[in-house]
C-alpha cells in the first residue's frame, strides 16, 4: 500500500501550499513589473524547487541540476544595470528574494551570495574590464560566485580580519583562512577581503576556482540551510594577477556600499520564510483534523495563525520602507541593521508558532516547518547578529558606540 494512503496526514510541502499572507494587499503598493517578477519567480520555485528541497535538505547537498531553474528566474544581479543583469529595482530584487526563500532558504541564501555580495562587489568595486569579463556568465549563472570576508578569528569583528595581501611581480599573494563561506566548494569566481601587507587596509580580489595554494573544505554537521555548501578556505601564497584586483576596494568602508544591499536582501529572507511557513499552515490546519474537525476550527489554533499573519505584515511593510529609503538615499547603516534584526526576530516567533501548529508533523523536513525552522537560524546569525545589528541602530540613536566592554574601551584610553 501506497504510504500516503497508509498514513494520510496532509499534504507534504512538495505540493507547495498557495500564498495567502498578503493580508494587508501588499501587492497594491508594488509597480506592475514588480508583481510580474514576483509571480514568475514565485511560479518556477513552487514547480521547480519545492519537489526536489526536502531530499537534498536531508542529504544536505547542493541541487545542482537545479541551477538553470535557478537562472530562468532571472534575478542574478539584481539591481546591476548592463553586462546581462537584469536592472531590477532595489524593491523587485528583494521581493524576488522573499519569493524564493518562501519555498526554499537555502536557494535564497545561494542567490545571496552569488547575485548580493559577489555580484554586486564586482559591479560596485570592479574595473570596467572585471565587470565585462565576469559578470555576463555570472548573471547566466553558467559561473558560480561566493564572497570571502569572514574569518575563523574575525566574525562580528569583521573589519579586524587578518588574511594578507602581499604584493609581488605582477600581482598579489593572498595568505590566510576564511569560515563559512557560501558557495565556496564549487564557485568559479571567489570575491577574496584581505588586509594589504603594506597599507594595512582592506582590499578587494578576485580569485578563481583551482588558483594553486587555494583550499576550500565542506563545513559538516550543519543543522540549518543544509544545502548551503558553507566552506573553510585556506589561501597559501595564493597569486592573483594585478588585474583582478578590485580597485574600488581600498578599505572597510568601500564594501560598506555593498553590505547596505545585501542587508537589504537579508531582511527579506526571513519575510519569505515566514510567508512559506503561514502558506503551509493555513493548508495544514484545514486538512488536518482531531477530535472529528479540522484543526482550523480550534480558538487557540486560530489566534497562532493570526499573531503569524500580522507578523508578517509587519515585516513586510518594514521591508518595504526599507527598500523606500535607500531608492530615495536616504537609508541609513542604522536602517538596514534594524530591517534585519527586527524580521530575524519576528520570524523567530512565526516558525516556533507553526511548529507548534503542526504537532509531530512539525519536525519532518516534508512539511516545510521544521526545516524553516532550522534555516532561519544562520540568518538570524548572518550579515550581523541581532545583537550586533542592534548596536549599529544603538549607536546611530544614541550617538555611542558599545561594541567592545566598557572595561576593554577604557583600557586602551
Amino acid at each position: 500500500m501506497d504510504l500516503a494512503q497508509a498514513f494520510p496526514q496532509a499534504t507534504p510541502a512538495s505540493v507547495f501550499p498557495p500564498s495567502v499572507s498578503d493580508y494587508y494587499q501588499f501587492d497594491d503598493l508594488l509597480t506592475s513589473e514588480e508583481r510580474s517578477i514576483r509571480k514568475k519567480v514565485r511560479g518556477i520555485m513552487e514547480k521547480e524547487i519545492a519537489p526536489i528541497m526536502a531530499v537534498y535538505w536531508e542529504k544536505a547537498e547542493f541541487p545542482f541540476n537545479a541551477i538553470p531553474k535557478l537562472a530562468s528566474l532571472g534575478v542574478a544581479g539584481g539591481t546591476i544595470k548592463c553586462y546581462g543583469c537584469p536592472g531590477l529595482s532595489i524593491t523587485a530584487s528583494a521581493v524576488t528574494m522573499a519569493e524564493i526563500a518562501r519555498v526554499d532558504a537555502s536557494c535564497s541564501t545561494f542567490i545571496l551570495v552569488h547575485s548580493s555580495l559577489a555580484m554586486v562587489t564586482i559591479a560596485l568595486c570592479g574595473s570596467e574590464a572585471q565587470k565585462q569579463k565576469y559578470l555576463p556568465s555570472l548573471a547566466e549563472l553558467t559561473t558560480v560566485g561566493c564572497w570571502a570576508l569572514t574569518e575563523p578569528n574575525y566574525g562580528s569583528d569583521a573589519s579586524s580580519l587578518r588574511t594578507t595581501a602581499t604584493k609581488v611581480s605582477g600581482g598579489w599573494h593572498i595568505d590566510g583562512q576564511k569560515r563559512w563561506i557560501g558557495n565556496s566548494t564549487f564557485a568559479d569566481v571567489l570575491v577574496v577581503l584581505a588586509r594589504n601587507a603594506d597599507t594595512k587596509q582592506l582590499n578587494g580580489f578576485i580569485v578563481r576556482k583551482g588558483a594553486p595554494g587555494l583550499k576550500a573544505t565542506k563545513i559538516e554537521n550543519k543543522i540549518g540551510l543544509r544545502m548551503v555548501q558553507n566552506g573553510d578556505i585556506v589561501f597559501n601564497k595564493v597569486f592573483v594577477p594585478e588585474e583582478d584586483r578590485l580597485p574600488g576596494v581600498n578599505s572597510f568602508q568601500d564594501i560598506s556600499k555593498v553590505l547596505a544591499i545585501s542587508r537589504i536582501m537579508v531582511a527579506w529572507q526571513p519575510i519569505g520564510i515566514s510567508m512559506g511557513v503561514f502558506d503551509m499552515c493555513h493548508r495544514y490546519l484545514k486538512e488536518r483534523k482531531q477530535f472529528g474537525v479540522p484543526l482550523a476550527a480550534f480558538q487557540l489554533n486560530q489566534e497562532k495563525l493570526v499573531r503569524m499573519l500580522g507578523n508578517i505584515q509587519s515585516m513586510l511593510l518594514l521591508g518595504w520602507r526599507l527598500c523606500n529609503l535607500y531608492e530615495s538615499g536616504k537609508m541609513t547603516p542604522g536602517h538596514a541593521s534594524l530591517g534585519k534584526a527586527w524580521n530575524s526576530r519576528t520570524a523567530r516567533e512565526v516558525v516556533s508558532l507553526g511548529r507548534e501548529l503542526l504537532g509531530g508533523n512539525g519536525i519532518l523536513a516534508d512539511f516545510l516547518v521544521a526545516k524553516a525552522f532550522c534555516d532561519l537560524e544562520p540568518i538570524h546569525s548572518y550579515e550581523g547578529t541581532y545583537d550586533i545589528n542592534s548596536l549599529v541602530t544603538g549607536r546611530e540613536i544614541t550617538g555611542i558606540a558599545s561594541f567592545k566592554p566598557a572595561a576593554l574601551a577604557k583600557a586602551r584610553l
